[in-house]
């Protein structure tokens, strides 16, 4: 039966196309549409405002600039915090790409070092921790760095309590803890350092890179150039990570960190630094990669076995740790 009845509206369907300007049967009380050059002025304006009215959301313009957005407009007001990121994303590649020539001689130094069997020297309190793992050690790293990592200053992912967030940032202030870290290395001329602070201001990490340089140690300094120039250092002579740098790199972050404002909100939000100073650990590393192959010492690179094959990573491990730890011993040799 219900194929039978289906053939049928099919068949009529074909025979007889339905009419628009004809009213459909049983329903009189339906009106009939006007063809369009029957429309009036009039019904002309309410069809149009209807239009645009269906066309917008309810977000409306709002005093801080935010423009209406509809169908056509998919980067309005919806999407306008992830817009306004991703455009501040662009500015810091735009930053890093800038320096360059500084990436190149920080890859040329470091491969000095781990050249003639010594290591470069990795340091970061606070989150700036995440740029010292993003060197070493991860898929595509290899070895030739000694990461330095102190959890009294990064593990405060408990935020509050015992191992928290204000013990860390109480700690990273502390004048002398940075010499009692380096005194459990033998340092040598030959090794190299890369000092890693946002702010550039913090106890420690400036101390760290004093150290170095009085070790007769190249220092590469990562920091948020202008982040430093508006924040006062927490030492009493005012001096800086910068201070005790042969070079300084930029990770483009603006000050206090956070990229983004949202309505209804009187801070920032979304930081920049880590994104800045990821790109810059990992073109330092790739040209660093580079120097170390063409010099005829190409790195065991952490590799995935999806590209490599399981044998080939797991051999790639071993090697990469093998040699960390013959590296990492000539610094407790004294």
């Amino acid at each position: 039966m219900a194929q039978n009845w289906r053939r049928r509206v099919k068949l009529i369907c074909e025979l007889r196309p339905w009419n628009i300007n004809e009213p459909l049967r049983h329903s009189a009380a339906k009106p009939q549409l006007k063809p369009q050059n029957q429309m009036n002025h009039r019904d002309t304006k309410s069809t149009e405002k209807a239009r645009k009215q269906r066309l917008t959301t309810d977000y409306g313009r709002s005093t801080d600039g935010y423009k209406k957005r509809s169908r056509n407009d998919p980067d309005g007001n919806m999407n306008r915090p992830t817009t306004d990121y991703l455009s501040q994303c662009r500015r810091i590649i735009d930053v890093v790409a800038g320096q360059s020539s500084g990436i190149q001689k920080a890859a040329g130094w470091f491969a000095k070092t781990i050249l003639a069997g010594r290591m470069v020297h990795l340091f970061g309190s606070g989150h700036s921790r995440i740029l010292v793992e993003e060197m070493w050690p991860r898929y595509g790293s290899f070895p030739g760095f000694n990461p330095i990592v102190e959890l009294s200053l990064t593990f405060h992912n408990l935020v509050v309590g015992a191992n928290g967030q204000r013990q860390a940032m109480f700690l990273e202030n502390v004048s002398g803890l940075a010499p009692r870290i380096l005194r459990n290395f033998n340092i040598k001329k030959a090794d190299s350092a890369l000092v890693i602070s946002s702010s550039g201001c913090s106890i420690v990490p400036i101390e760290m890179a004093e150290q170095f340089q009085k070790m007769g140690v190249r220092v590469v300094a990562i920091h948020s150039r202008a982040h430093a120039e508006a924040t006062s250092s927490k030492r009493k002579d005012g001096k800086k990570l910068e201070d005790f740098a042969d070079m300084v790199l930029d990770t483009g972050a603006p000050v206090g960190d956070a990229m983004v404002r949202v309505p209804g909100l009187d801070t920032p939000v979304a930081p920049g630094s880590t994104l800045g100073g990821v790109m810059l650990i990992n073109c330092i590393k790739a040209e660093l990669a580079a120097k170390l192959a063409s010099a005829g010492k190409p790195p065991s690179v952490l590799s995935s076995s999806a590209i490599v094959g399981k044998k080939r990573s797991r051999d790639l491990f071993e090697a990469a740790y093998d040699e960390h730890a013959e590296r990492l011993a000539k610094l407790f040799t004294r």
